[in-house]
């Protein structure tokens, strides 16, 4: 009886041994070599394409940079969460309010959070990867690698095959090699996502072009109507933080009857935080369906 239950007790813990093996996992983040021995279950996110990876594999986060306001968080990755606590901005996400969660795995972005990864790190693990900068592939990359941090590594693999089907099913409702510019209009100023942004990524992915232009080390260019005028797209997708915005002030200027996309009436609005903002799996087959929508009706 002692032996047999001896026994049984050494495979309860060679078990659980070999179940925590399984589970860890190393892979490289914008640091270097990143591990996690255990299945996180409370999870901070400090970009949107973050929240977007997980709900694109049913994780929950507990808390997210949601720029104090949840109606940023795309639609569909809200659905999925659910509620949430805010963590404050993207660019200053509150560090007491994370730790007041006990999170056991943090997701924060090279570009805004590289200054208090430290901070972060007495937290909790920090997996720190690109999404301010990063192009549609870079996204993909980053969504694969969470996927495999979290213990959904197979799901986001079939995820991902999903979500390539989808884009190639838009992709043929699409013109190929149309020229497309998406910018975003602010009251005084016009930010075009160049060739190599994410929004620009998604256009091409779906087949299309987005007009090269010079890069200023930045994905968003302002640009003035002159520059537009001799970038000259055959589409204008535009997403106006405001109204009126500079867009519906050019509308009165010569040149802009000009342009292209003027004389053959295709200027179309979407929603700024989506195409802008809410980078992700999500986001990208929102913006597909958007260009869907908008050559169904040009």
């Amino acid at each position: 009886m002692l032996i047999s239950a001896f026994k049984r007790l050494s495979l309860l813990v060679c078990s659980a041994l070999l179940a925590t093996s399984v589970q860890a996992v190393t892979v490289q983040d914008s640091k270097g070599p990143f591990s996690l021995d255990y299945e996180p279950k409370r999870i901070v996110v400090l970009e949107f394409s973050f929240a977007d990876a997980l709900a694109s594999v049913g994780v929950v986060p507990v808390g997210i940079a949601d720029d104090k306001d949840k109606n940023r968080v795309l639609p569909a990755v809200r659905d999925v969460i659910g509620d949430w606590q805010s963590v404050g901005t993207r660019s200053q996400p509150s560090l007491e309010v994370i730790a007041s969660l006990n999170p056991d795995l943090i997701i924060a972005d090279i570009s805004r959070h590289e200054a208090v990864y430290d901070d972060l790190q007495k937290i909790a693990p920090t997996l720190i990867l690109p999404s301010r900068r990063e192009t549609y592939q870079d996204n993909l990359k980053a969504a694969a690698i969470i996927g495999k941090v979290v213990g959904k590594d197979t799901q986001m693999t079939e995820r991902l095959a999903q979500h390539q089907q989808f884009m190639d099913a838009m992709a043929a409702k699409l013109p190929a090699k149309a020229s497309v510019q998406f910018g975003v209009a602010r009251a005084d100023a016009l930010f075009l996502h160049t060739d190599d942004s994410y929004a620009g990524g998604v256009i091409q992915a779906l087949g299309m072009q987005t007009p090269a232009s010079d890069r200023d080390d930045s994905a968003y260019r302002q640009t003035s109507l002159e520059q537009l005028l001799a970038i000259n797209p055959e589409y204008i997708v535009v997403g106006n933080y405001v109204h009126p915005s500079i867009v519906d002030q050019w509308q009165n200027e010569p040149l802009w009857s000009l342009l292209q996309a003027v004389s053959h009436q295709r200027i179309f609005q979407v929603d700024p935080n989506v195409w802008s903002r809410c980078r992700g799996v999500m986001a990208a087959e929102h913006m597909a369906t958007d260009l869907a929508r908008i050559f169904a009706k040009s």
